[in-house]
């Protein structure tokens, strides 16, 4: 499995229930395919950089996933045919997907408080 990122951009006009269709399409689509929800967030209505569809305006869906290939060419087919969809765009993160593994080191904040790395650097 391969872990993805999802934005979809839904018609401002669309109101709740469809809003709610639509990132239920999305969610359910990709677990029929044997993936697994990692997170789902609504971003809310903001403002496009330029119009879209005669649109101003945007409903954000974030959908962070791990599934198939197969999953997400069928997730995008669709969200492209589905009117309520102003634009999406799928990015894959990570080649293989192990949702257990432990983070890596690199990645770790430092444990010294900020005292100590004033004094250390005066030093």
């Amino acid at each position: 499995m391969r872990r993805y990122e999802t934005i979809v951009i839904v018609r401002p006009g669309a109101g709740e229930t469809e809003f709610s269709a639509v990132a239920d399409k999305v969610t359910g689509t990709i677990e029929s395919f044997n993936g697994s929800i990692v997170r789902t967030d609504r971003w809310g209505l903001k403002k496009l950089a330029y119009p879209i569809k005669k649109e101003i305006q945007g409903d954000f869906l974030y959908v962070e996933y791990a599934g198939l290939p197969d999953g997400v060419k069928e997730m995008e087919r669709l969200i492209r045919i589905d009117d309520r969809v102003l634009k999406f765009m799928t990015v894959k993160t990570q080649d293989v997907f192990t949702p257990d593994a432990p983070k890596p080191e690199g990645l770790a904040e430092p444990e010294t408080s900020p005292d100590e790395a004033t004094d250390e650097a005066s030093e």
